[in-house]
């Protein structure tokens, strides 16, 4: 029987890949930028050093922009399972809640339904009350979008923004991190609305009795395996604080070197013994993290046939995102080194 079997599961994935061969209407572009996780850099970090790789994204003109951040609707559903993800799952809405009078819920809701309406050229009352949505929604990354697009004079509390939420998005300018550094600047820059948080810990959250020992099987099973990927990561940190980081995204995105992240960390899990399976369990969560997060792409221009998506994630996700993403049909994905070139 298996072997009845194999031959029909090739031509069905044979079929699948040619399924989109003669589609109607544009092919949507998709764009996977490897990053490093900037919040690991000091506070002395220049944000002029991305020039660079802005520059040469806003020439691929992206309708969309995706971040490696959970969206209010996974936070959400956190809060209402908290016997299954815990308390802390995502940061509080408690400032924004008392600021709007709108919970997370309510707030997600709203925000769709203002953005449906979104003006071609909103005031900046307009866009101060969006960003305290946004902020209720718990997505600090387009909160930050409407508050960059408001001129320097308008930044100030009101229309829903009152000074606790005013300084909030004021530290998010001091705060190194790629989704606000990378998505919420070019979004500015590109006259777009909002960046798409689109990560998911819904499918790794492993359950096990003893999750220290769980932790350290992992750990040591990347220590064994992962010599290669330990150089790699201290290199690229050595090179962190240069004045310009294109040369540094290039090389994070480079083919070899993304295949030395995924052995050191996936085929180093997978080849790791454990009584327990532990390693291998990690396996599993990131695969189905990683199908997920995809999923919730695909979600950003399921209305959009044509689209050119842009997806900022750290680098370790990017060989799985092109591999899956590329599978979807009426999707090409997009050469990130011609971009960055």
């Amino acid at each position: 029987m298996l072997g009845l079997m194999l031959p029909l599961a090739a031509q069905a994935q044979g079929d699948l890949a040619t399924l989109d061969r003669d589609m109607a209407g544009p092919r949507s572009q998709v764009l996977v930028l490897g990053t490093m996780h900037l919040s690991q850099l000091p506070k002395t970090f220049n944000p002029a050093a991305l020039d660079s790789v802005l520059n040469r994204l806003a020439a691929f003109k992206p309708d969309i922009i995706t971040i490696e951040s959970l969206p209010g609707e996974e936070c959400d559903l956190a809060a209402r399972q908290r016997a299954k993800y815990g308390a802390d799952y995502c940061a509080p809405t408690d400032d924004a809640k008392a600021a709007t009078g709108l919970d997370l819920t309510a707030a997600i809701a709203e925000v769709e339904q203002t953005l449906k309406t979104w003006p071609s050229q909103p005031t900046p009352a307009q866009r101060r009350h969006l960003a305290a949505l946004f902020l209720a929604a718990n997505d600090r990354p387009s909160a930050y979008v409407q508050w960059l697009h408001l001129p320097a004079a308008e930044r100030r509390a009101g229309d829903g923004l009152n000074s606790v939420l005013v300084e909030k998005l004021t530290k998010i300018a001091a705060n190194n991190n790629e989704n606000y550094l990378i998505g919420s600047r070019l979004a500015v820059r590109l006259g777009l609305q909002r960046v798409y948080a689109t990560d998911n810990h819904t499918g790794d959250n492993i359950m096990v009795a003893d999750e220290k020992a769980f932790g350290r099987s992992v750990e040591a099973a990347w220590k064994a395996g992962g010599a290669a990927l330990q150089a790699q990561d201290k290199q690229q940190d050595a090179r962190a604080l240069e004045a310009d980081l294109l040369p540094l995204y290039r090389e994070l995105n480079d083919p070899a070197g993304l295949r030395i992240r995924a052995d050191g960390n996936v085929r180093a899990a997978l080849r790791a013994k454990s009584p327990e399976g532990y390693p291998q369990m990690w396996v599993a969560g990131w695969e189905i993290r990683n199908l997920r997060m995809v999923a919730n792409i695909r979600e950003t221009f399921r209305e959009r046939p044509g689209a050119r998506v842009l997806s900022i994630v750290g680098a370790t996700h990017k060989p799985w995102f092109d591999s899956w993403l590329g599978q979807l049909q009426g999707v090409d994905i997009v050469d990130v080194e011609a971009v960055l070139k």
